[in-house]
């Protein structure tokens, strides 16, 4: 079993800098396929800074295990992503777990076309319900069914023990500094 790694980047101004040590005494940790990226690139350009793809290229590997993990804890619970986002949307809102059909826009990023056909496939599943919208005789208000709420609730525990295991190689203190350097990077995109 290989020793627990501790991931150490550091923010700095006009840059960032990295390091991955083993927790207690030991060796360094073997190299991962990111390292073997990364020195083929040094080998084959050493006149370009690679540095980046250090941190960047562990991230985009990361983000793939996670929606990885997340289908399948979504296929448990017979969903698929885009369904976890909408339900989700509507049950972080709070009792009675329902919103505009803007508002569920503004949260998933999707277009109003793609809402409207996300919403009625949602309903003839029994997951949301439609009403008229009492302060705008035009819209309509998408609430979540108790069917809707269940499986959200359940996908929801799931995916949570699966993320929690794929952090469990860093303690709570570790898991709070990278959290907040990852805010830092990202940030000035959803600014």
């Amino acid at each position: 079993m290989l020793p627990p790694i501790y991931l150490d980047i550091k923010i700095l101004d006009g840059g960032y800098s990295w390091a991955m040590t083993p927790r207690g005494a030991g060796a360094a940790p073997p190299p991962d396929d990111v390292d073997r990226i990364v020195d083929a690139w040094r080998r084959e350009r050493p006149d370009l800074d690679v540095a980046p793809l250090q941190v960047l290229s562990r991230v985009s590997r990361l983000a793939r295990r996670l929606d990885l993990d997340r289908a399948q804890a979504f296929a448990q619970h017979h969903l698929e992503g885009w369904e976890f986002d909408v339900l989700s949307a509507l049950r972080r809102a709070g009792d009675p777990y329902e919103l505009s059909p803007g508002q569920l826009i503004r949260q998933t990023l999707v277009t109003s076309g793609t809402m409207t056909n996300r919403v009625d496939r949602l309903e003839r599943r029994g997951l949301v319900g439609r009403s008229p919208d009492p302060h705008d005789r035009r819209g309509v208000i998408v609430r979540l069914t108790p069917e809707g709420q269940e499986a959200v609730d359940a996908a929801m525990a799931d995916l949570l023990d699966r993320e929690r295991t794929l952090l469990a190689e860093l303690s709570a203190p570790d898991r709070e500094q990278l959290a907040a350097m990852l805010r830092r990077l990202l940030s000035p995109f959803e600014a």
